[in-house]
């Protein structure tokens, strides 16, 4: 089958967790076409540099520099819905010129066709809503639901049992028909015995929207320049030419290759990260939550919520 795979471009997460779905398809015999933007677009252009690539932008969105992301985000709405009518355009035109068997959405709402078998997938069923707004739960709940049934299915990446990784926002309200649970994607599913690196003490991977990431990315900076203990900071901007620098004993490097994360991540004593979700899927299957510390990005209720629920670091 000929397959567009369109993830959003809102941090890495959603584009490294369709690195285990597009090998998948690979080793079947299908075509996967990617559709992304920026730094989501260009990790994929490195993972899968012989497939076919078509860009086109994902929402535009910002985070505030402060602790509350809800007058950003309400300013950003507009942003949005123009941006899901646009995908839902682009992709209608697309598909007047070119055929394709079967679409898969990473969370852009506007990516299905009626006439495609269309597939969403999404582990945040229900959004939880900043304090003070708890009572919109339910409404957006429903909001989000109206859109998933626009797909012929739902891929939620997360175990059925015990709550699953993603606790309450795929297992608190009652999945629509065309959910199932098909358990968590990682990038890093084939390199579970991969040797770990030892040369750090400290890993620290960033991502996320700004400016929030460089503010994490200073903090960082700032706390460990002056540590005896070797820090390496992995920026999360992939591009075509790697940049590395050094501060005291802390590295700092523009991307990495998944092997040499993975290899990273198990050599480290302590690793730091936003508590995303696909970043608490590669942990979990490195076998390195437990020495984790997760700082969510301020005022990203998912990441407090997920920081809360996952184990802090030995």
């Amino acid at each position: 089958m000929k397959i567009l795979i369109c993830p959003l471009n809102w941090g890495l997460g959603h584009a490294t967790r369709c690195v285990p779905i597009i090998q998948k398809l690979l080793s079947e015999g299908h075509e996967p076409v990617l559709v992304s933007d920026g730094f989501a677009l260009e990790f994929l252009q490195q993972e899968f540099p012989t497939l076919r690539f078509l860009e086109f932008p994902s929402y535009s969105i910002r985070y505030s520099n402060g602790n509350s992301q809800i007058t950003a985000m309400l300013g950003s709405f507009p942003k949005i819905f123009g941006g899901i009518v646009k995908e839902h355009l682009w992709l209608k035109n697309i598909l007047k010129t070119e055929t394709f068997d079967q679409i898969i959405s990473d969370n852009r709402f506007g990516m299905w066709n009626i006439h495609i078998h269309s597939i969403y997938i999404t582990h945040q069923l229900m959004v939880k809503m900043p304090h003070g707004l708890k009572f919109l739960e339910p409404l957006v709940w429903l909001l989000h639901r109206t859109i998933i049934n626009r797909y012929q299915v739902c891929w939620i990446p997360d175990s059925k049992e015990n709550n699953g990784l993603s606790g309450d926002l795929a297992h608190k309200y009652p999945l629509p028909k065309n959910a199932i649970f098909i358990g968590p994607l990682s990038r890093f599913g084939s390199m579970k015995n991969i040797l770990p690196k030892k040369n750090f003490d400290t890993v620290a991977i960033l991502s996320g929207i700004e400016p929030q990431r460089s503010i994490f990315e200073n903090e960082l900076m700032k706390k460990y320049q002056n540590e005896t203990t070797k820090t390496l900071i992995i920026k999360g901007q992939p591009q075509n030419t790697q940049i590395q620098t050094r501060l005291g004993n802390i590295t700092i490097v523009s991307h990495l290759t998944s092997y040499e994360i993975a290899s990273y991540l198990k050599g480290a004593k302590k690793i730091i990260s936003r508590s995303g979700y696909s970043t608490i899927m590669d942990l979990a299957v490195l076998n390195c939550l437990g020495k984790a510390e997760f700082i969510p990005t301020p005022g990203q209720t998912e990441q407090e919520y997920l920081s809360k629920i996952h184990p802090k670091v030995i």
